[in-house]
């Protein structure tokens, strides 16, 4: 659990504090040093950076800086052009996979920590990040104990973009509308869901295509059924299997938002962009995600009506300052680019640039590096005030489904978990889909 302590710490610490001193001198990988704004740490041969990222909606503040940058480090270095790939999490998951199959990975990818990437690091699919972390003071850039997620055998092959925390995002407006108050348990929360549906308000949004969103919010719930983290642990520690009955009460408890009408009609055609952007365009009361959603909130049209809560109690269990935790997705580098010292050097630059540019496109709530900035006077939001001070109160926790088990198993419970919005089923039986995959893929 080395790990896990490493990862509360920084969360409980984190959010605020580094020198943004970022754009100084940097070292080629021939050891030579050079101005990040100039060309000359890089051969003069025209050459194609390909940088898959997951930034593909224009309203995202990451999506902006992204462009912002990428533009700049073209401008500073006329040989080289920087081919963007820009995908939703789900199409990039699928598509990383196709292209890891066919060994013909782009220069810069996007991998997800822990059992998520340990496949390609396997593989040995990804370049060790080591010496690029020493450049410039990179590597202290991070927050204290993040960047273990993303390092095996003493070697560091992920930059996280991210760490944040999941909670309830709401509009006060339409609760006002409807009638309602925040509420502090499940049961709560489901006469909420109920009147607000009476009121002709969507009670929540979702995108479920991507089937991770239906996960994380299962796990949030099963995080309170289990009465605090540590399930999925448990399962691979053979303490306990998937037919326990905190897991089965974390089923039902789902089943009964879906079956109340909390999400939308065809909740699982709508991706990840379009499910926030219910929200995000006032046609849904809650929203259910990570803390990284909160600069694309914030500068959407519900701005300034919106407000945040943690997930509450279910049956009087669990801990309402426990969180899923997500350190984040992150850059990585393919083993095999045809222009290793140059992608290197354009990922150094545009990590050593991301606090700063993070922190004045007001996106840099739940970033995974330390933020020199007075965030208030700054004119980041009241609400994301709110959430910068839930950091602060977090007191354990959980990682996602698919950060935890390996990927056959993981696809089994999205896929189970995906389904339940378009069907009820027993949770008895849930639970004995989720044992059985687990048992075929940890023989």
């Amino acid at each position: 659990m080395a790990k896990m302590s490493k990862l509360l710490s920084l969360v409980l610490t984190g959010t605020l504090a580094i020198s943004l001193t970022a754009c100084g001198g940097s070292k080629s990988d021939d050891g030579s040093t050079s101005s990040t704004g100039s060309s000359s740490n890089t051969s003069e041969k025209n050459i194609t950076i390909t940088f898959q990222n997951i930034y593909p909606d224009p309203t995202d503040p990451k999506n902006q800086l992204m462009n912002k940058l990428v533009k700049q480090y073209e401008t500073d270095h006329p040989n080289i052009k920087i081919e963007l790939d820009s995908l939703n999490t789900d199409q990039q998951k699928l598509k990383l996979k196709t292209q890891a199959a066919s060994k013909e990975m782009p220069d810069i990818t996007v991998v997800n920590p822990s059992a998520q990437m340990k496949p390609f690091v396997d593989a040995k699919l990804l370049a060790p990040l080591n010496d690029m972390l020493d450049q410039n003071g990179l590597k202290d850039t991070f927050q204290d104990g993040l960047l273990d997620w993303y390092s095996f055998d003493g070697n560091t092959y992920a930059l996280p973009d991210g760490n944040n925390i999941a909670v309830v995002y709401y509009n006060k407006e339409l609760f006002d509308q409807a009638g309602v108050k925040v509420p502090t348990t499940f049961e709560e929360m489901l006469d909420v869901v109920k009147t607000l549906k009476s009121k002709g308000i969507q009670p929540m949004a979702i995108g479920e295509k991507d089937s991770w969103t239906g996960s994380f919010l299962f796990m949030n719930m099963l995080l309170r059924t289990n009465n605090g983290p540590g399930f999925l642990q448990d399962v691979l520690d053979k303490k306990k299997t998937f037919e326990d009955p905190a897991f089965v009460e974390a089923v039902n408890a789902f089943e009964s938002l879906v079956q109340a009408g909390a999400f939308q009609d065809g909740a699982t055609s709508f991706d990840y962009n379009a499910g926030e952007n219910l929200f995000k365009t006032g046609k849904a009361a809650m929203y259910f995600m990570g803390t990284w959603a909160t600069g694309g909130i914030e500068t959407s049209s519900v701005n300034g009506k919106v407000g945040v809560f943690k997930f509450p109690t279910i049956n009087g269990k669990g801990n309402p300052d426990e969180f899923m935790l997500a350190p984040g997705s992150a850059f990585a580098i393919s083993a095999d680019s045809k222009h290793l010292e140059e992608t290197k050097a354009f990922l150094n630059w545009f990590m050593m640039s991301f606090p700063k540019e993070a922190f004045e496109a007001k996106g840099a709530v739940g970033i995974g590096q330390k933020v020199d900035g007075d965030f208030k006077a700054a004119g980041y939001s009241d609400m994301a005030m709110e959430v910068l001070n839930l950091f602060k109160e977090v007191k354990g926790g959980d990682l996602a489904f698919d950060n935890t088990m390996n990927p056959a198993t993981a696809q089994v419970h999205l896929t189970s978990i995906q389904n339940l919005f378009a069907q009820k089923k027993d949770a008895a039986e849930v639970a004995k889909e989720h044992q059985a995959a687990f048992e075929e893929n940890n023989k």
